[in-house]
């Protein structure tokens, strides 16, 4: 699931086992099912302080387009690390 800030304020969003989810404003996070049944999230989104959405479930699928990831930063070098020191 997905949750929006509706808010012009940061969000602290909390969730089980004491873990929070902070949202800026207009921001947005995923949440399980679990999760946005807590009364303490229930309690924003009658406010109207959050909005619950279906879209971040979905995003599973491959896409068509032909594209892939690479591990390789915008400016050419790769993710891994230098090593340093004595050998």
């Amino acid at each position: 699931m997905e949750i929006t800030n509706k808010t012009k304020k940061p969000l602290r969003v909390p969730l089980p086992a004491g873990k929070k989810l902070f949202l800026n404003p207009g921001k947005s996070g995923q949440i399980t099912q679990a999760a946005a049944a807590r009364p303490a999230v229930l309690k924003l989104i009658e406010a109207g302080d959050v909005e619950l959405s279906e879209e971040g479930t979905k995003r599973q699928g491959g896409d068509s387009s032909g594209s892939t990831v690479s591990s390789v930063s915008r400016d050419g070098r790769s993710g891994a690390m230098r090593q340093s020191g004595d050998k």
